[in-house]
């Protein structure tokens, strides 16, 4: 199994650090010799973001946050392996797209509502997820004009998750010392709902000058 990506073999691929760490290298090709599929992996990710929400929302307690923590961060290492099973380990199906994509939209929207939710704003949730799928159809839309997509932006998958990760640890900080109030979280999803917005026009603009530049 190689340790780098080819970027121009694989034009539409998230570029991630950790894809080249071994321990990543290993457990891939672990998954690739068992009659495990990258489409189950892409499923499992939605599992653990359904998990997540229900600990955000039903469970008002500091451990609670960190699991649902934890879960952010095992959902992004199913995006990753469900990848390097397909193209590393050989196993890219004809639907293969489908499951690279969808399962992370769900995610997105089960870990970015549920704290609307708890946090009694459903709307800034909703807002936030709905920013964050606008980013992720941006960067299609650029790929679907001929362009390579644009994986960057300042609030791009990685980024979100990663502050949303800090945030529910923040949260359960908040709750230990504090005992209510839902500081953290809000603060995040607003700078989420804002951060995919500035990604959004941040994409938008580099779609038009290469288009322009054709």
């Amino acid at each position: 199994m190689p340790n780098k990506v080819d970027a121009i073999v694989e034009p539409a691929r998230r570029p991630i650090a950790s894809r080249s760490s071994r321990p990543m290298i290993a457990l891939a090709a672990w998954l690739a010799r068992k009659d495990i599929t990258p489409n189950q992996i892409s499923v499992l990710s939605v599992l653990f973001a359904i998990i997540g929400a229900a600990l955000i929302v039903w469970w008002n307690h500091p451990l609670s946050f960190v699991l649902a923590a934890a879960c952010v961060q095992l959902r992004l290492v199913c995006n990753l392996l469900d990848g390097m099973v397909a193209i590393e380990g050989g196993k890219k199906s004809n639907v293969g797209a489908i499951y690279n994509e969808f399962p992370d939209r769900v995610a997105d929207t089960l870990f970015l509502v549920a704290p609307g939710y708890a946090a009694g704003i459903p709307e800034l949730g909703w807002a936030a997820a709905l920013f964050a799928a606008l980013t992720a159809y941006v960067r299609v839309f650029g790929g679907s004009v001929g362009l390579a997509q644009d994986f960057s932006g300042v609030m791009a998958k990685q980024r979100r998750m990663a502050l949303l990760t800090v945030a529910l640890i923040a949260q359960a900080a908040e709750r230990i010392f504090f005992g209510a109030g839902w500081v953290s979280l809000t603060v995040a999803l607003a700078l989420i709902a804002l951060g995919s917005l500035v990604t959004c026009w941040t994409r938008t603009r580099a779609i038009a000058r290469g288009l322009a530049d054709r």
